[in-house]
């Protein structure tokens, strides 16, 4: 019975046993230059990586691929392609240390998302973030409701940076418990102060219904007060 595969192509595609040893050198080559470019280039930690530095390790990550395992892309031209990025990448930090507006338009700005334990409402819609991921990056620094939250910015590079109230000025916020957020209705069961689940913003309410004095909203979530456990 024939093989169903060819099995030399599929493991070698046709490349003889001593193209693994080139393999090998050119994989030592190119791993060594991409260290050498990131050691030059000054790369911060992953999590402080920019927008604009992300490209580079992209960039970096494709030109030093192919020359590791095809033997038609030569080492020179993938070591030049290197040299370049990193006079570019030389380049584009000058100019960012040389002019705000460049590095506004390349780094962004710096958006205070949450006020005073309220949505930035505006600031927080231009952002690509869910309010659902924002809420689990707030929960995971151990942050039970906004009513902690003094203020709350979404640096460059994405890391959101929180601000604290003390624990005598906690006020009422938006909890941020899955199982008190989800507890949210637009009809009011009790007197009490209660949290706008569009803008966190909190006032007493009476029974039946309400709508936000902010932004015109009328769900809600009874709001709680408790200080922050650290």
């Amino acid at each position: 019975m024939e093989d169903i595969f060819e099995w030399r192509r599929l493991l070698f595609n046709d490349l003889p046993f001593k193209f693994l040893f080139e393999v090998i050198f050119r994989t030592v080559i190119m791993f060594t230059v991409v260290l050498l470019t990131l050691k030059f280039a000054g790369k911060r930690g992953v999590k402080q990586l920019s927008v604009f530095e992300v490209v580079i390790i992209i960039s970096l990550g494709s030109a030093a691929g192919d020359p590791m395992f095809y033997e038609d892309v030569g080492l020179i031209p993938a070591i030049l392609v290197f040299l370049i990025i990193l006079l570019m990448y030389r380049t584009v930090t000058w100019l960012l240390g040389k002019s705000k507006k460049f590095e506004n338009f390349i780094e962004g700005r710096v958006k205070c998302l949450i006020e005073d334990g309220q949505f930035s409402i505006t600031s927080f819609e231009r952002e690509d973030l869910a309010q659902d991921e924002f809420f689990a990056e707030l929960r995971l620094k151990s942050i039970e409701h906004l009513g902690q939250v003094r203020n709350a910015y979404i640096e460059t590079n994405g890391a959101i940076s929180v601000f604290f109230y003390d624990d005598a000025d906690v006020k009422y916020g938006l909890p941020l418990r899955p199982q008190l957020f989800l507890l949210k209705s637009k009809n009011i069961p009790k007197a009490g102060i209660y949290a706008c689940t569009f803008c966190a913003n909190t006032q007493r309410l009476e029974p039946t219904s309400g709508i936000c004095s902010v932004c015109g909203k009328g769900e809600w979530v009874e709001a709680i007060k408790t200080k922050r456990i650290v």
